[in-house]
């Protein structure tokens, strides 16, 4: 931990060996593994309301533009800041006093996830659209919520030591649960028409046996620690008075920084250049001639092995390079891979280019949200308000893959998915001039003192 570069370079040979030994056996620890198994909890509903729904859509013959303005259902996730404070400050009523404050949010999100799961996966778009939203609104209700409390469990949980591994097998984890509601939801529906279930139900049986799936994360929930509860809660107070202190505390705090509200837009548009291509990358892949069970194999499967793969690569720029460095190699990296998506609209339907190009997204991706999350933990120092913080940042992270992602239908049916994709690669210039505008003022150097920390 306190090692320079210096000293590593004049240790001898076996000091190394045993460095690196230490590094990967903390992926072994019990609380990093709960960490890992929530991570995949808290990835498996996002394509459920996302790009899983986009295919469903898509072959329910639903327009483009209806499919882009989908995007809106992801709301909850920008605004899920609002009800962070009711979590750091209450309970659950019986399963806080069963399980602790942590464990009994963590049990009833996922409950509620398995049964908004299972009611999204009964609506019918050829029946009601407005029923199909409102299923996609609940479980993305219930996901953000989530998101909420592992965010907090993973920070109160996790020794310093651990926070970084906790975060890479997190991030790794999201991925395959977002893999299991994506590819495998898609395999588990073709897999259905071809043992001849009629197509009215293959969908319904697709989302029941993805709400099963939540049973890995609440295994993980039962089977974890409590973390101890932090100082700053005061269960001697009424209710609305711990609530009304959280919010006014974590939100004051954040907004009294220097440049803040700047740092609010840069966390904002950082990840928009990837979440706008990302809201139709479903929706493009099939429209061009791909069937489903390509998508699910080159797109979710082979763009699996990319992604880890660009998340340990993120790590290891996080940990080798200044905080600034690695988001101008995020940012670069993300922007220039949209232009893939180009080429392949140009290519038409070809298994290796679309191979390659999911190959090449899922890479850099990856690599931007490593970099982008360790930005945001950065951000929070204060433990006393980490888990409110955390949820505005990436509520207002979200913003890209929500309301501003939400018109990309229009751009695609107007100019074409060439065109489209250009756009979404020029999109990212205006976080690259908020990063060069934070680094000249300074921001990253506490940033960096207090990773150091």
């Amino acid at each position: 931990m306190t090692a320079t570069p210096e000293a590593d370079a004049n240790a001898d040979s076996p000091a190394p060996r045993r460095s690196v030994a230490e590094a990967l056996a903390v992926y072994l620890k019990p609380r990093v593994l709960i960490v890992l198994l929530l991570g995949f909890s808290s990835g498996l509903p996002l394509a459920l309301s996302g790009s899983t729904l986009a295919v469903w859509l898509t072959e329910s013959h639903v327009d483009l533009a209806t499919i882009g303005l989908f995007s809106l259902v992801g709301l909850p996730y920008t605004f899920k800041f609002l009800w962070a404070p009711l979590i750091d400050a209450l309970d659950v009523p019986v399963l806080s006093r069963l399980l602790g404050r942590r464990r009994g949010w963590l049990v009833f999100t996922q409950l509620l996830l398995f049964v908004t799961i299972v009611f999204l996966g009964l609506c019918d778009p050829l029946k009601s659209l407005p029923l199909i939203i409102f299923g996609a609104v609940l479980v993305a209700t219930a996901s953000a919520t989530q998101d909420i409390v592992i965010d907090a469990f993973r920070v109160e949980s996790l020794e310093p030591s651990e926070q970084g591994a906790g975060m890479a097998g997190y991030v790794a984890a999201y991925r395959i649960g977002m893999l299991a509601s994506g590819a495998g939801v898609l395999f588990l529906v073709a897999w259905l028409e071809y043992k001849g279930v009629p197509r009215a139900h293959v969908w319904m049986w697709g989302y029941v046996g993805a709400a099963f799936a939540m049973v890995i994360g609440i295994a993980a929930s039962l089977a974890a620690r409590e973390p101890a509860a932090p100082a700053a809660v005061d269960h001697s107070h009424n209710p609305l008075q711990r609530l009304v202190e959280t919010a006014t505390g974590a939100f004051g705090e954040f907004l009294a920084r220097d440049a803040a509200i700047v740092v609010l837009l840069f966390v904002v548009l950082y990840k928009f250049c990837d979440a706008f291509a990302g809201a139709l990358t479903a929706a493009f892949v099939i429209d061009i001639g791909f069937d489903k069970a390509t998508y699910a194999a080159v797109v979710k499967g082979v763009g699996l092995a990319a992604a880890l793969i660009g998340g340990f690569a993120g790590g290891a720029i996080v940990r080798a390079l200044p905080l600034a460095t690695s988001l101008w190699i995020g940012g670069i990296v993300q922007m220039v891979s949209n232009l893939t998506f180009s080429w392949l609209a140009v290519v038409g339907v070809s298994v290796p280019a679309l191979t390659v190009t999911i190959i090449v997204e899922n890479f850099t991706g990856a690599i931007g949200t490593v970099i982008f999350v360790a930005y945001l933990s950065a951000l929070c120092g204060n433990r006393a308000h980490t888990a409110t913080q955390y949820a505005l940042l990436t509520a207002l992270a979200a913003v890209g893959r929500t309301t501003l992602a939400s018109g990309g239908g229009f751009i695609a049916e107007d100019w074409g998915w060439v065109t489209f994709f250009i756009i979404t690669a020029l999109a990212a210039i205006p976080s690259l001039i908020l990063l060069w505008w934070l680094q000249a003022r300074g921001h990253f150097k506490a940033l960096e003192n207090s990773r150091k920390n």
